[in-house]
């Protein structure tokens, strides 16, 4: 049986293999923790399906889909803590749930709604970053703020491929690892940036690697394994508690859905490719496969889950669609605490154009 570790050559860490068997080390979670992490798994990918599915009818606007990346998020959100800082991109939702973000709140940025940005109180999140690799910038500030303080927090930023490609990300993996910011780079290595393959977008054959250049430590591992993205993540996180530094993981997975509802994936994708991942490598039948073969799990506890699923997913878009409509004018009053003497011209010229208010 082969190990995985971590070292300079970057293999890929691995727990279990696709048939759910062991192949490493478990992290130490009680049964009942791991279930609940299942459930999630579940919950969030009958989510993911119906939010599809609700822009289609019109319901919602463009919404990007998280489909197979459920371990990788999952996995690694699990280690966050609340008093540590998290930024993420708009393919997070399903960490982000598990986390204890409100569903029917996932449902408003797509929706076009401005309470989409709002982010509850006693969380350390901000609002989920579209521009492309920005958030990690963001990230190294609150870590290095952290350490500055004298705080035992981390900062988590998660980002996928793509990014790896933006300048952003090499200056925030830079002054992370200059000033030893306790900032963990979480890279979810879906294979496509939209449509561009991963190997057109670099050279090297690992994003993991791209650590050596810039002092830090790499970890490559597997993004559809729930534990050995947890115990990835406890390395990480227990490193920059620690005052080691920063780390970049880079999680191997697979975008099973477009890159948006706004995207059509077959002009572009392999059928065969999607089909090697969906049928072998899909990180919620991994799971109830280890699940199944340790006797903790049945068709019985399966279908309770999926139900429970149908529930909660639901309820939160019937909470959604019964919140007021937004007022047109109110998105300039999201902006700054106080607006802005432009932001006020803009609003006055907005109304007087036919603009509505309350």
């Amino acid at each position: 049986m082969q190990t995985y570790t971590w070292n300079g050559d970057y293999p890929l860490y691995r727990v279990l293999d696709e048939n759910g068997v062991v192949c490493g080390q478990l992290p130490s979670l009680s049964d009942d923790k791991i279930i609940e992490m299942y459930r999630w798994m579940i919950i969030t990918r009958y989510f993911d399906q119906r939010a599809v599915n609700l822009q289609r009818q019109g319901r919602t606007g463009t919404y990007a889909p998280f489909s197979g990346q459920e371990a990788a998020q999952i996995g690694s959100f699990a280690l966050i803590e609340k008093d540590d800082w998290l930024f993420t991109s708009y393919r997070d939702l399903a960490g982000l749930m598990y986390y204890g973000f409100p569903m029917h709140q996932s449902l408003f940025f797509s929706m076009g709604h401005p309470f989409g940005g709002h982010v509850p109180e006693d969380m350390n999140v901000l609002p989920y970053q579209i521009i492309i690799g920005a958030q990690t910038l963001h990230a190294v500030g609150t870590a290095w703020a952290s350490k500055l303080k004298g705080e035992n927090r981390v900062s988590v930023t998660y980002f996928g491929d793509g990014a790896t490609s933006q300048g952003d990300f090499h200056e925030a993996l830079n002054f992370a690892s200059v000033y030893k910011a306790p900032t963990i780079f979480f890279c979810q290595n879906n294979q496509w940036a939209i449509s561009v393959p991963l190997h057109r977008q670099m050279a090297t054959p690992t994003i993991a690697q791209k650590a050596l250049a810039y002092g830090m430590e790499g970890i490559r591992v597997d993004g559809n394994d729930l534990f050995a993205v947890y115990n990835a993540m406890k390395r990480a996180v227990d490193r920059g508690r620690a005052g080691e530094g920063p780390t970049l993981i880079e999680a191997v997975t697979y975008r099973l859905g477009s890159h948006t509802t706004a995207d059509d994936p077959t002009r572009y994708r392999d059928a065969d490719e999607l089909m090697e991942w969906k049928d072998k490598r899909d990180p919620i039948i991994r799971l109830r496969k280890f699940l199944e073969n340790k006797g903790i799990w049945n068709e019985s506890l399966q279908k309770d889950a999926e139900q429970q699923a149908k529930v909660l997913v639901d309820e939160a878009i019937a909470a959604a669609e019964s919140f007021p409509k937004p007022n047109p004018a109110d998105v300039f009053d999201y902006v700054y605490s106080t607006a802005t003497p432009d932001l006020v011209e803009q609003k006055t010229k907005f109304l007087q154009h036919g603009g509505r208010e309350r």
